[in-house]
């Protein structure tokens, strides 16, 4: 049991955040579904139930990526979570049709709901409580990037380096930013139902809100099934490589690989070196290079190779 605590500490902390959050999210706007029958509001809470069960996931996902290897599964568990994360997004997929099904149905035969007040401050709290969240996952994106900023600018520079982002805080990131802009787009759709009698706008509002999950759900999607397949950080190759051409002893990069597996990086290179040092300067070399590497953040592992420089540069990157 202790053992099985412990790996959960390790797990995406801004994804548990986000799952409690959203979990009483969904009950508040369930409730407020259940007297006031507002299809905006049935939109919202789908929404936050399918965050709260998809940002779950994604918490004890990325807990378990984080399993030493073992003698059956030498290469670790780091891309659990993107496995993880892939079945996550069913769950919002069918939220999402759900929504859009409810908000067609809606446009075709509008009802006046009832409930104003009710609905407003349900989703003006929600909408709080999202961007609070939200504003989480912005500074852990920029935690994870290794970039500081305060106040207001952290909501600019969260959005430019979140390609830096492990896939479960992209998640949140994600998913929060929807949750938050869906809660706007409802509070509208209300306002235009009650004051301009325009009933239909709610089950517009439904029909956005469900395409933007849906959105949600392909970019996820692409964004794991890369990760699933062992997708190569270029960005990362490149700092390596600066770091492996200050030895002079080095001529050439044959190959290197920085495979992603999960939340974390796995480094392969074939190393060109000048014939002439010995066996002894090798391993010394190979041992300053190694650690150099695995002080990067995220690099859990680290083979190097070295071969006979043939004079031809290999190396163009």
């Amino acid at each position: 049991m202790a053992k099985k605590q412990g790996l959960l500490k390790n797990g995406n902390k801004s994804s548990l955040i986000a799952a409690i959050v959203n979990t009483i999210i969904a009950i508040i706007k369930g409730v407020a579904y259940f007297f006031t029958g507002n299809v905006a509001m049935f939109a919202e809470t789908m929404h936050s139930l399918g965050d709260a069960a998809n940002q779950f996931f994604v918490f004890i996902g990325s807990a378990l990526s984080k399993k030493m290897p073992s003698e059956k599964y030498p290469n670790g568990f780091g891309r659990l979570v993107n496995l993880v994360l892939l079945g996550a997004v069913l769950i919002v997929g069918i939220m999402s049709y759900e929504t859009i099904k409810e908000g067609y149905h809606h446009i075709k035969h509008p009802t006046e709901s009832t409930g104003i007040a009710i609905n407003l401050s349900v989703l003006g709290l929600a909408a709080l409580l999202e961007s609070y969240v939200l504003f989480k996952a912005m500074k852990e994106v920029l935690h994870e990037a290794h970039v500081e900023a305060t106040g207001f600018a952290v909501v600019g520079k969260s959005f430019g380096h979140l390609g830096r982002a492990t896939p479960a805080t992209k998640l949140v990131f994600m998913e929060d930013l929807v949750a938050t802009l869906g809660g706007l787009i409802a509070i509208i759709g209300i306002l235009l139902s009650y004051y301009g009698g325009w009933h239909a706008a709610e089950g517009i509002a439904s029909i956005i809100i469900g395409l933007m999950m849906f959105y949600v759900v392909g970019k996820v999607f692409l964004d794991n099934a890369k990760g699933v397949l062992g997708e190569a950080d270029e960005e990362l190759e490149n700092k390596i490589a600066e770091c492996i051409f200050k030895n002079p002893e080095i001529k050439d990069i044959n190959t290197l690989f920085a495979m992603k597996e999960g939340e974390d990086f796995h480094i392969e290179m074939k190393l060109e070196i000048d014939p002439n040092i010995t066996v002894k300067e090798a391993i010394q070399i190979k041992n300053k290079i190694e650690e150099k590497i695995q002080g990067l953040k995220g690099v859990t592992d680290v083979i190097i190779e070295f071969v006979e420089d043939d004079g031809v540069k290999s190396w163009t990157q």
